[in-house]
């Protein structure tokens, strides 16, 4: 399974976490369409919205996920939110 790495702010209210993972049928972001491969998934706790960011492994670029956001009522659940989107993202071949 993906690698977590996890990076926690002193509020509890911006958090992050990231994962590599392999998504041959891609990613849809709004910048450039749909990317594919090794990428690595950020998922973002902001003011109580859940954002996903994904990036080339090991690139600067970070692209947002097209409808790749959420309303998180509790900050303990970006873990949870996390392992799920790394979950259905991460198919290797």
């Amino acid at each position: 399974m993906a690698e977590n790495q996890n990076s926690e702010n002193q509020n509890n209210e911006n958090q992050s976490r990231t994962a590599d993972v392999n998504a041959p049928g891609g990613v849809m972001t709004a910048e450039v369409g749909v990317i594919t491969g090794e990428l690595t998934l950020r998922t973002e706790l902001a003011g109580g919205q859940v954002v996903l960011h994904c990036q080339y492994k090991e690139a600067d670029e970070w692209y947002k996920v097209a409808d790749g956001t959420a309303t998180l009522k509790d900050p303990a659940d970006l873990d949870a939110v996390h392992a799920l989107y790394v979950a259905l993202l991460h198919r290797p071949e």
